[in-house]
């Protein structure tokens, strides 16, 4: 009887710890920020508590996780004129803590997104400002080697304030890591480029090079559904989500809905987009006058969406947000207010309940979750 109590005690321990997750947190250091942090958060409360943080990194912006989850790398001297750099670092799990490593050139100005290929070997960049894209190398001990590879995007669209060059937004791999999809607002393009890992220059254009998007929708964020058969992008300018059907490097549009309703005014201001562990749900994070998340059904059936509601992330300027591996809860990064809201979600209905529990850091700008 006593070791079945135990056998049973040791079960409910390892279940309650493996609702503990590592939180992390980019922001702009110019108002108060130390860089990134790193807390730990309980799905089974709700709650985070601060663990670490680094010091001295400028602007360590957008974030990345390297599978294995031991290498984490950021745009870092975001907003710096001529000094978009791209940083390598260290996560120690039992203390919680980063350790940098070191950093290359971006190859641009203003890096607005990383991403890891899943082989680990390959770090790619998105140059916002700039207008282009880079390759790095990944060394073993997970250090960055110079870009091996720099390509530049060239073209407008019809709004000549914000496209009157190229923004590159985004650097996407496909879910079998064999191509890249690059969301360019100031083109209104997604760039579609082969992958192949073990070349020194790894991107090489497809045919069809990319997907047009609507004149002066400023496509930013990219993502697949776990199904991999699906792919969405949110358009940052139009306020708007594409749905693709997606196979073999090819996009093929099936509908286009609106993030925001219909009385909405104004620079919408659309930013960031993720779909629920179980694929039923998509969100979608809203800046400009709204400030808040639309929250979408996903027809498992056909890929499309339908509108359920929204939800105020109860702060100014979402510009990222994140839902924990459990799919329990919904984390919002208000930059502008420096809070970041913890939201309880519901699996059944996809709507979100605020928990009464916030972190308040300045100008938080991405959040990344791991196990």
């Amino acid at each position: 009887m006593r070791s079945v109590l135990l056998c049973l005690l040791l079960s409910i321990s390892l279940a309650a710890s493996c609702q503990k997750y590592f939180l992390f947190i980019g922001t702009y250091t110019g108002s108060g920020s130390k860089g990134i942090y790193v807390y730990t958060f309980d799905a089974a409360t709700g709650k985070a508590q601060w663990v670490s943080n680094t010091e001295g990194i400028v602007n360590p912006s957008y974030l990345a996780i390297a599978p294995g989850g031991l290498l984490l790398y950021a745009c870092t001297e975001t907003r710096t004129a001529d000094a978009g750099g791209i940083s390598a670092f260290r996560f120690n799990r039992a203390k919680g803590s980063l350790t940098f490593i070191n950093k290359q050139s971006s190859g641009g100005d203003n890096p607005a997104y990383v991403s890891v290929h899943n082989s680990g070997k390959w770090v790619i960049a998105a140059n916002y400002s700039g207008g282009s894209l880079s390759a790095f190398p990944v060394n073993a001990n997970g250090s960055l080697q110079p870009f091996s590879q720099l390509i530049q995007h060239t073209g407008t669209s019809v709004n000549k304030q914000r496209q009157e060059k190229a923004h590159v937004h985004a650097t996407v791999f496909s879910p079998e890591g064999d191509h890249l999809f690059v969301p360019d607002l100031g083109m209104d393009k997604v760039m579609i480029y082969k992958f192949n890992s073990s070349a020194q220059k790894p991107l090489q254009s497809e045919s069809p090079a990319f997907v047009n998007t609507e004149p002066g929708s400023g496509p930013r964020h990219f993502i697949f559904h776990p199904n991999k058969k699906w792919a969405y992008l949110i358009e940052e300018m139009g306020g708007t989500v594409v749905a693709y059907n997606y196979k073999k490097g090819k996009l093929d549009v099936m509908q286009q809905i609106a993030t925001h309703a219909d009385t909405a005014k104004g620079d919408f201001g659309s930013a960031d987009i993720h779909i629920s562990p179980d694929g039923k749900f998509l969100y979608a994070s809203n800046r400009g006058n709204e400030n808040n998340i639309t929250i979408f059904s996903v027809n498992l059936a056909t890929g499309k969406l339908s509108l359920i509601g929204y939800q105020s992330t109860m702060g100014i300027m979402p510009r990222n947000f994140t839902i924990d591996p459990s799919g329990k809860y919904l984390l919002a990064a208000n930059q502008k207010t420096g809070n970041i809201v913890i939201f309880k979600r519901d699996v059944r209905t996809g709507l979100l309940q605020y928990t009464g529990e916030q972190i308040n850091i300045p100008e938080p700008v991405c959040l990344k979750m791991i196990e």
